[in-house]
């Protein structure tokens, strides 16, 4: 397997992570596929990785060079210093926009902790199937922004909301799961990072990395009629970004608006 890149120099490098497959090696499934050996063979270098995705989702992942860079990049993600966007498609018409603010036990705390996340609603489809016990299946394209970053918390939040990520089997409706495999052949949950903005830990420039929307889940997407939204999307931009257009970013990595409890539109 050979791993696509969306970003190198000489200091980091930022892949796009298929689903499926973890970051780097776990206790979960000491036999998956996992992307750091493959990248570390792929490049014949040591690489580090910055953070992670959830196995099932898709998208940017970085990587540093050294121990050293990979510390610094992930100093900013557990301070809130990065920029970190979604795509997902959920269950329902979700509301317009809105900041979800809800604490919650992830898997690798045994306490609650703060979770926010912010999200906007790109597009909205109605489909003329019966999934469940109404004659059509509804769905929403948003975008999520999350200002915090625990493990699963875009996918538990989404279902707190009452619109769980599609393709989801720990938090989702199993019949919109279903359905999606079996008309669209969709066999994989449908969150995708698509867009990541930090500081260069060498250079300190801002920095921002798209990753696209996966060919099969844009070609659903087009069938939907979200063709033109999701185009807007992993458009391929990648490297520094104007101070200007930064500088509207808070160090929580969203844009500025007061955390409220709940769902607000």
């Amino acid at each position: 397997m050979i791993l696509d890149i969306l970003y190198q120099d000489d200091y980091l490098v930022a892949i796009d992570k298929p689903s499926g497959l973890f970051v780097h090696p776990t206790d979960l499934d000491r036999t998956a596929l996992t992307c750091l050996p493959i990248l570390r063979d792929q490049l014949g270098k040591w690489v580090y990785p910055a953070h992670r995705l959830d196995r099932g989702t898709s998208g940017v992942v970085l990587f540093a060079l050294s121990p050293e860079g990979a510390g610094a990049l992930s100093a900013q993600f557990e301070n809130r210093g990065v920029l970190k966007e979604y795509l997902a498609i959920v269950r329902g018409f979700s509301p317009e926009s809105g900041t979800i603010d809800h604490a919650y036990r992830p898997p690798d705390s045994d306490e609650p902790v703060e979770a926010v996340t912010a999200f906007v609603r790109e597009a909205t489809a109605e489909l003329p199937f019966a999934v469940g016990p109404y004659q059509t299946a509804r769905y929403s394209l948003i975008k999520a922004m999350p200002q915090t970053g625990r493990q699963h918390q875009i996918r538990k939040h989404c279902a707190h909301m009452n619109h769980p990520v599609v393709g989801d089997h720990d938090y989702g409706d199993g019949r919109h799961n279903r359905f999606f495999r079996e008309h669209f052949g969709l066999h994989r949950l449908l969150l995708m990072a698509t867009r990541i903005q930090f500081r260069h830990p060498e250079t300190g420039e801002t920095l921002s990395v798209e990753a696209p929307v996966p060919s099969r889940v844009a070609r659903v997407c087009a069938q939907v009629g979200w063709e033109e939204v999701v185009h807007r999307y992993g458009s391929g931009k990648q490297g520094p970004v104007k101070a200007r257009s930064a500088a509207k970013y808070t160090d929580s990595g969203c844009e500025d608006e007061a955390p409220l409890m709940g769902v607000v539109p």
